[in-house]
């Protein structure tokens, strides 16, 4: 069974999002975040601090070019786009949704960006994440869900409405 890869910015909702979703198709859930946390024993940001953007980049590419999952929904860091080779791998054996926020959105539920973990240069803004990643949500994107008005059920509902037929063509191919 093909898996769900969640992308999209930091704090646009792909774990929560992915755990209702996992429920609701009765599939795994995993967060690549907690997979790095738990490999290096350590929390997002205090591996960035410790290792560097560098560091911290070629960790999260390992975890996502090595991950051997099925039937799972995968939420992925914010930054898990920039790696081409992991993202190659992850669409291999999966549908690529696109968790979009509006930017707005995005500055009102991130108030800790220094302390979140979440990779940016010095004097980079969220402003700046954002339009600098936009493009490669886009680019690896099997399916765009918008996250504007409803609730998190009715989110996921109209994702799933949107993702069985995928899936079906998936089985059929």
């Amino acid at each position: 069974m093909k898996n769900i890869i969640l992308i999209g910015m930091p704090g646009c909702g792909k774990s929560t999002v992915g755990v209702v979703l996992a429920k609701t198709l009765g599939m795994d859930f995993i967060d690549t975040d907690l997979i790095i946390c738990r490999q290096e024993g350590s929390t997002l940001q205090k591996i960035i601090e410790r290792s560097g953007l560098d560091g911290f980049s070629r960790i999260e590419s390992g975890v996502g070019s090595r991950l051997n999952v099925s039937g799972t929904v995968v939420a992925t860091g914010g930054s898990m786009v920039l790696y081409e080779e992991a993202m190659n791998h992850l669409r291999e054996n999966g549908i690529v949704v696109f968790v979009d926020v509006e930017l707005p959105e995005l500055q009102r539920r991130i108030t800790n960006i220094t302390t979140r973990g979440i990779t940016f240069s010095k004097g980079e803004t969220l402003a700046d994440i954002f339009v600098s990643r936009r493009p490669y949500y886009e680019r690896y994107a099997d399916l765009v869900v918008s996250i504007k008005d409803g609730t998190l059920e009715q989110t996921v509902e109209k994702l799933v409405g949107r993702l069985l037929p995928l899936m079906e063509e998936c089985q059929n191919n």
